[in-house]
Formats: structure tokens, sequence, C-alpha cells
């Protein structure tokens, strides 16, 4: 740039060139020879005269560099602003169709399975499952140190009976401080340590809840027999006779009078458990708060969920009479077992099911965040009444449990056949509320293994029902891998039940858990000591030996749970009848639009048979076998009209098919929560 004296002008030279450019004054002039001032210039400069003229702007091209006023003339053209307008609106509408799309899916897929839905629950007897100081007893550190364990299973729910500070006088179910944990399992730290590990894991803790009763050692009650006027009706207190303390009939369930006389008070209080367990008054409103505070107080730690035991015994009628006998003939005075009785008045009272949808509405506060829900399950002894059983699922408006336990499985050992088992499972398919999630238990801490009632021959047959029936099933440590009860000598007698009643004990199946074939069976590593005594055959059943054999009960377990969490069919399908008689019980699980479906054929017989499918039009000829208790049938073919079967024999075929059976047999089957499946682009669907 350079700044001329004559006529104050200013020239900029050499700055952008532009070979399209014209200089208008050069054009007006004539044909720009250079005369006049600055003729010698380049034709790229521009001069600012002091005196500007104003002419059309005639540049051909763009330029880098140009003015908005420029670019403005230049992007009004057609050949720009139609391509502008055209990627504009094709933007707005691929965005409105991908709104719409997500929108669609999102209205259309079913509601996604909830933790608890997923995985299995595994209980855990911490007594039993492993000792982490060597006192010969399980505690929470060591089911710390096996929490591995729970993935090797491909397990995420975790059940653990109660580890509550307690005198031990029914193992824990006798509370003496809800707040606490006893020392017997470790500390508040151990606890929450645990937990953390837990849910690092992704592992889910469900505790024992226990509402009915607390032990007769809890300061609640050491108040209440003083007559504190806030305690003082926290229990179930009546007049009665020092002598003769039976105010009425009512049995325990541990046999004799649910009434004992308290000498510091007077009176008797109602347990229907031990003496040691008074039963709460849970009509008093200060005791509900105090039940609501102790939900609050757990599930403030980071607990997610509970199991409300004994729930049916919550609430007594206030009228306190007899109870009709089941022999009206029988002398009163031998009145003196649960089964003597009609529970009309101390079980399932009108009010229980106002409770638990009260505790529920306190879980529910909690269950508010992402993958945070509080999961609820009961356990109500109700046998032939399956009806009661039923209502804690709650109605239509109002959720109470998320499931109650399903213990009718518990009786398949009475008979093992194939119509038998059809019984069971169609006794709770048939009468759970449409669109509720079913669950199985086929053991428990108070019921005989299924190796030992059953036969070591059905362990596998019945843990692959247990695994493709539709819902929730719950395994009792030790039944993945078939372990037996023990024989408990009467001087090895623990179980206080057992100590009133020796043919009563629970001890037979709480035994040590068997990890290896090492010192006490890996249960204990550091003393010889172990509450119960170890079954003989833990050098041969155990976690160690089972892992290595593709053919044990474990191996089959982690196969069938794994291929149960991963397959449509078993998470969402439906699940149909096939077939059932003496021997065999057949069923099949499939998933509309899933090409994949699974037929099992399980032998609860005594004998060899074949079964003929070939009526059922909707499976293939020839069916090719996924996975069968014996190894040695993995991968046959057989003629559907040609299935055979040893007793005791489980085979899962695994076949293709768009043919449903579901829609021609609408009153054999089941589904819970119906979906339907696109194979094309691999979607769940609400159908």
């Amino acid at each position: 740039m350079s700044l001329n004296g004559d006529g104050g002008r200013v020239e900029l030279q050499e700055c952008i060139r532009n070979p399209g450019f014209r200089d208008a004054a050069a054009d007006a002039t004539g044909s720009g020879s250079g005369s006049g001032s600055g003729s010698g210039r380049d034709s790229a400069a521009v001069k600012l005269d002091a005196e500007p003229a104003y002419e059309t702007y005639t540049q051909l091209k763009p330029y880098a560099g140009m003015p908005k006023e420029v670019l403005l003339l230049y992007s009004s053209r057609a050949r720009y602003r139609v391509p502008r307008e055209v990627l504009f609106w094709l933007t707005v509408c691929c965005t409105l169709a991908l709104l719409a799309v997500t929108v669609t899916i999102i209205a259309l897929s079913p509601r996604c399975l909830s933790w608890w839905q997923v995985s299995p629950v595994y209980q855990v007897y911490p007594r039993s499952f492993h000792d982490s100081d060597g006192d010969g007893v399980g505690d929470l550190r060591g089911i710390t140190e096996k929490l591995d364990y729970f993935q090797l299973l491909n397990i995420k729910s975790v059940w653990i009976s109660p580890f509550y500070r307690s005198p031990m006088k029914d193992f824990g179910y006798d509370v003496e401080d809800f707040r606490d944990i006893d020392p017997l399992f470790g500390t508040m730290k151990d606890f929450e340590e645990l937990l953390t590990e837990m849910h690092n894991k992704g592992l889910k803790l469900i505790m024992d809840f226990i509402p009915n009763h607390t032990s007769d050692n809890h300061r609640w009650f050491n108040l209440s027999r003083t007559r504190d006027p806030q305690y003082a009706d926290y229990y179930v207190w009546t007049d009665c006779n020092e002598t003769h303390p039976k105010p009425n009939n009512w049995v325990s369930i541990f046999g004799n009078s649910s009434w004992t006389y308290d000498e510091v008070r007077g009176q008797c209080y109602l347990h229907q458990f031990l003496k040691e367990q008074p039963d709460l008054n849970l009509r008093n409103p200060r005791v509900r708060k105090e039940i609501i505070d102790l939900i609050h107080f757990w599930l403030e730690k980071g607990v997610d969920g509970f199991r409300m035991d004994a729930v049916k015994h919550m609430l007594e009628a206030t009228h306190l009479r007899d109870e009709p006998q089941v022999d009206p003939d029988k002398p009163p005075e031998l009145v003196t077992t649960e089964w003597d009785l009609y529970h009309d008045y101390t079980t399932s009272q009108v009010g229980l099911h106002d409770l638990l949808r009260e505790f529920r509405a306190e879980m529910d506060i909690y269950s508010r965040e992402p993958d945070k829900y509080r999961f609820m399950v009961t356990e109500s002894y109700d046998y032939h009444e399956v009806d009661k059983t039923m209502m804690y699922y709650g109605t239509p408006l109002i959720k109470e449990s998320d499931f109650p336990f399903n213990f009718y499985l518990l009786d398949l050992p009475h008979n093992t056949s194939g119509t038998w088992a059809k019984h069971l499972v169609d006794l709770w398919m048939t009468n759970m509320p449409r669109g509720k999630w079913p669950n199985w238990v086929v053991g428990n801490h108070d019921r005989s293994r299924i190796a030992s009632s059953a036969g070591q021959i059905y362990v596998k047959a019945i843990n692959m029902m247990l695994l493709t029936l539709p819902g929730t099933p719950t395994t009792y440590y030790g039944e993945e891998l078939g372990m037996e009860n023990i024989n408990v000598t009467e001087s090895q007698i623990q179980d206080p039940a057992g100590k009133y009643n020796a043919s009563a004990s629970r001890d037979p199946e709480r035994s040590p858990m068997q990890w290896n074939s090492g010192m006490n069976a890996g249960f204990n590593n550091k003393t010889n000591i172990t509450w119960l005594p170890l079954h003989p055959d833990y050098e041969t059943v155990n976690v160690e030996v089972q892992e290595g054999d593709e053919g044990s009960v474990l191996s089959q377990y982690r196969f069938l749970n794994g291929l149960r969490q991963s397959e449509l069919p078993f998470q969402r399908g439906w699940f149909c009848y096939v077939f059932a008689d003496a021997n065999v019980f057949s069923y099949l699980r499939e998933l509309d639009g899933h090409k994949q479906a699974y037929l099992m054929v399980i032998n609860f017989g005594k004998e060899s048979v074949t079964t003929d499918l070939s009526s059922v039009q909707e499976l293939p000829n020839q069916l090719k076998v996924l996975k069968s208790t014996n190894p040695v049938n993995n991968g046959k073919v057989f003629q559907k009209s040609q299935i055979p079967t040893e007793p005791g024999e489980g085979l899962m075929i695994q076949y293709s098919t768009y043919t449903r059976f579901h829609p021609n047999h609408p009153a054999e089957c089941y589904v819970s929560e119906k979906a339907c499946y696109l194979d094309t682009i691999d979607i769940l669907y609400k159908c």
C-alpha cells in the first residue's frame, strides 16, 4: 500500500489478484489503455478516490474473501439456492423420520425384564456357605470370599438367610436386634463390605426380613412385659391362668400350645413358632411404623430386596376363639400339632394384604432410580389353598409382592412321574393371575435336598426343568452340585426343632458347602471344625471336581442357566404343554417370529420309554438333541415318533421353524409378558 500526495489518493496494490476483475473506471474511459494517473499500474489495483464513483457490480465469479454484499448476490442465484434448500428439507425429513422410528420402537418395545426376572435366585444359608475365621460356622466374610462363584454360575440375585443379632434359638429367625449383625457372622462393616463387593460385581442382595415376631430377648419385648406405656401393646397379650396357660386351642408350628405364661407381666403372650419367638401385634400402628423404619434402615444401606418371612401369620383374629378341629371327635387335649386344626383365626386374616401393600409402597420409594428396583418376595405355605397364595401377587390396581414363593415342586419326590410333574406345574400356572410372573422352588433350608428326597438319578432332570420353566427359579446352595442330606445323630442335632422332635430336624439339608476335596471340603481351611458334619461324598461331589467335568451336575446347571439368559424363547416366550404320561413330561418354549424353539422331554418315571410325538404337527420330523442329562445323547437326532429316554433323563431339543404351536393349542399355553420378535432387524416388539 502506498500514499501519493497528488490529490490525497490512496492506492492498494499487490493485494488480492482476481483475473476476472475489471476496473469499472477503466471501462468507463475506454479500452483501459492505461492513460491518466496510475496508467502503468497493475489492473488488479483498487483505487479509493476522495469522491468515489458508484457503478453496477459486474464481477463474473465469486472469489475468496468477498464481502457480504457480494456473497448475498451470488447466494440468491438458483444454482446455489436450490441445492441448499434441498439439503435443508432433506435434513428435516430425515430427522423427523428418525424421531418417528425411535418413538415407534419405544412405544412398541416390551418392558425390559428386571434383574429378579433375568437371573435365578440363589439361596445362601450363611452358617453353611463358607467359614473365613475358622470357628466352624460360615460368616459374611466367607460369602465375600466366594462371590466369584456366583459369577461362575451366572447368578445375579443372592438371597442370604438371617444374620441379625440373635440368641439363635431358631438360627436367626428369632431376632434380638434388627439393626445389628450377630457376632457369629461378623460385623456391620463386614456386611457393608459384602454389599459393596456384590454391587461392584453386578450382584443383587436379597435379605430375609421377619415382620411377624422377634426374640424374647428383644428390647421391645422386655419393655412390653414390664407394661411400659409405649410398648405395652407391642405383642399379643391376654389374660390366662398360670397353671393352665391356654386361652384357646391354638397350636404352634413347632407343636403344643401357642401361648406361654409370662411371670413378669402375669399374662400369656402368643407365639406361633417357638416360645422364644413372641408374635408382634401388627394391629398396633406404632409396631407397623417400627417395621417400616426397619425396612428403610436396610434399604438406605443399599439392600436390593426382601424375602418376607411367614407373612400369613402376621395377623390373628382379635376374638381369640378356638379354631375348628380337623377331626371333631379327637379329644381336645390331644390337639398338639398344626395339622390338627383348621387355621381360620391365626393365618391369612383380613388386613394382612393391606400391611404388605404398605411395605411394598415404602419399597417403591427406593425403586425410582434406574437399575435400583427393590424386590419383594413373600413366604407362605398354603398347601392345597393355592388361591390364598395367589393373593400375594396383589391386584391389577395395587401391587404387592413381585411373586409369592411357589413351593409346590417341593412335593415332586412324593410321586416321581410325568403326570405328577405336570400337575404341580399346572397347579401354579392355571391359578396365577394373568400377566404375573411365575417362580419355582425345589429346595430350601427347611426341606430335604432333592438328591435325597427324589433320588440322585433325578437331580439333573429336576434342575433341567427348574431352569427351563417360565419365570424365576430359586436354587438352594449345593443343589447345583447334587449335594445330599447328611445323617445326624441325636447328639449332633443343632436345629431347635430337632431338639423338640428328632424326626423334624432340618440339620440334614444344612450341611457345609462342598467346595473341594481338601480339608473340611474347603468350607473351613483354618481349623478342623464344622458346625455340622460333612457329607462323606464331598471328595467327589464338590465345585472343584465338577467344574472340570462337562458331564457333571454343575456343568449342566451352568450351561442351562447361560442358555436361559441368552435365548429369547426362555425369557419371553410361550410355555406349552406337549405331552405327559406315567413317565414323561414334555413341554416346549417358543417365541412368535423367532425361528429357534426348544422342546423339553423329561423322564421322571421308573423305566426307559420311547415317546411318540408324531401327532404334534408343529414339530419337525427330525429332532436334534442340544443337551441331554446323559451326555452320550448330546447331538443325536431322533424321529419325533421315537424319542427314547431313560429314568431321570432329560432332553433339550432345539429345532427351527416359524410354525408356532400355541395358536392351535391356546388352552395348553401360557405367557406372562407377550412379545414378538422381528428377525430382520433383531428387535422385540409388543404384539
